[in-house]
């Protein structure tokens, strides 16, 4: 693959796949029926035991500049199996968020094709199962929007960054506007009572919302299209969660002071609440920005995926026909399409929340690994050359497990079930294939992270993992 991408894109790609259906969607849906005006909370909590992680991520993204994120992190710490699960589960996951920004998308297409007088017949207009009513057989509209991302991504790195880029920045401007016209808005009677379902109910938001504070890992796939990735990568990660989190906390404060949380809509929170006090015209405005921005984190998301079954196939725990990359555009064309395909099958035919829950459980496996690998290899190995130091070792990488664990005790007993056998899936496949062929691909089966150290250098991706330079 090319090297391409500079801090302002790599922040861009972080922020617009953190900024999307959390804040567009998620965010009135929780106030609505968890959490209250203290869905303002939940975004404080989710995001402080994402900040453990982004600091482990980071470590690890300016001392392993490789394409397979937590996949490679891990194996690089806990062994070859141990990589293995991470990576099955994270694309899983990956390819589950694409399918629920995407359905969280047609919410707000509905609500500007209403404005203008044009209305889907019903059975486009969601999952089966889903609405207030009957006929529904597909989201289409979810279905379009996965393949068409698919279609940009495989167009190249570079051009795809560069709309990426522009679509972030309409994204935040939107934002901004939500922010400096409602807060004109805000009623402090509409956050009375604050905490409307107790502490728990915060709290249990906090483990729903999480699905809307990560996205940095995703953003580490990319390690092998950057330019200067060592240095870049962590300054990208801290940016990208700061830069979110704080636009995040005041549109909570503006969503839930402008309507009161009964009334908010879950579909089109943000839009309808600018309604409900005569901004019509605003409101159709902040629909085209959620529009936006749910396909700049389609998009982040996507290219995770596929860089990530890239590194599976390129270390031989899958076959090299899904990583190849093309000839002339220098992208993972196959693994992007299946992905895409796969995306738009899930937002066509399956609720959002089921998703979302597989996603959260699926995503907070992986930042417990992570934040374990990063404190063991700390001692383990002291003398790698780190660009980026997790901070107050070992307390924040402890911090991050035990924040992820917790989160994860809030998520129903079906996701856990789901995950489970999911997992045994991914086993059976490392034991039937994945086993034997790593070890043609790369003799020994680990991550040499000292090879990497002196590789790391020269920003070139060098052999496969664990393979014998020359071979």
């Amino acid at each position: 693959m090319v090297r391409t991408l500079g801090l302002t894109q790599l922040t861009m790609i972080g922020v617009g796949a953190i900024i999307g259906a959390g804040i567009f969607s998620l965010a009135a849906a929780v106030a609505k029926d968890v959490a209250g005006p203290a869905v303002l909370i939940s975004f404080l909590v989710a995001g402080a035991a994402s900040l453990c992680a982004a600091f482990a991520y980071a470590e690890f993204a300016g001392m392993v500049p490789k394409a397979g994120s937590s996949y490679t992190y891990c194996a690089a710490v806990l062994g070859e199996v141990v990589g293995w699960i991470v990576g099955w589960d994270l694309l899983l996951e990956y390819t589950a968020i694409v399918a629920v920004v995407a359905i969280g998308m047609s919410g707000y297409l509905g609500f500007l094709l209403d404005a203008v007088g044009i209305h889907l017949p019903t059975w486009a207009l969601g999952a089966p199962g889903t609405g207030t009513g009957t006929g529904h057989r597909i989201d289409l509209l979810a279905v379009a929007i996965c393949l068409a991302v698919a279609w940009l991504l495989t167009r190249g790195t570079r051009t795809s960054a560069r709309v990426e880029t522009v679509l972030t920045i309409v994204k935040i401007a939107i934002v901004l506007v939500v922010i400096a016209v409602g807060f004109a808005k805000v009623d402090t009677g509409n956050l009375s009572p604050f905490a409307p379902f107790g502490v728990g109910g915060a709290f249990t938001g906090a483990a729903t919302v999480f699905f809307a504070v990560f996205g940095y890992d995703a953003l580490s796939t990319a390690a092998e299209e950057s330019v200067e990735a060592r240095e870049k990568l962590p300054k990208a990660m801290m940016l990208s969660l700061g830069i979110s989190m704080a636009l995040y906390v005041l549109v909570c404060i503006v969503l839930t002071g402008m309507q009161h949380y009964t009334e908010l809509n879950p579909n089109s929170g943000i839009s309808s609440a600018f309604a409900s006090v005569g901004l019509n015209g605003l409101a159709n405005v902040i629909a085209v920005g959620a529009v936006i921005g749910i396909v700049t984190v389609t998009f982040s998301f996507m290219m995770g995926a596929s860089r990530l079954w890239y590194a599976l196939s390129r270390d031989g725990l899958m076959p090299a026909w899904f990583g190849a990359i093309h000839p002339r555009r220098r992208v993972p064309h196959r693994a992007t399409w299946i992905i895409g395909i796969v995306s738009a099958v899930l937002a066509g035919v399956l609720p959002i929340n089921s998703v979302a829950e597989l996603t959260n459980i699926g995503v907070l496996l992986a930042f417990m690994v992570v934040c374990a690998s990063v404190l063991i290899l700390r001692y383990r190995k002291p003398h790698l050359k780190r660009a980026f130091r997790c901070p107050g070792m070992p307390v924040v990488p402890v911090l991050g497990m035990v924040f992820s664990g917790w989160l994860m005790s809030f998520l129903q007993w079906e996701t856990w079930v789901r995950l489970g056998a999911w997992l045994v899936v991914g086993l059976v496949i490392y034991a039937a294939y994945g086993y034997r062929r790593t070890r043609q691909v790369m003799p020994g089966g680990s991550v040499d992270l000292d090879a990497l150290d002196a590789l790391a250098d020269t920003e070139e991706p060098g052999p496969h993992i664990g393979q014998a330079p020359g071979r």
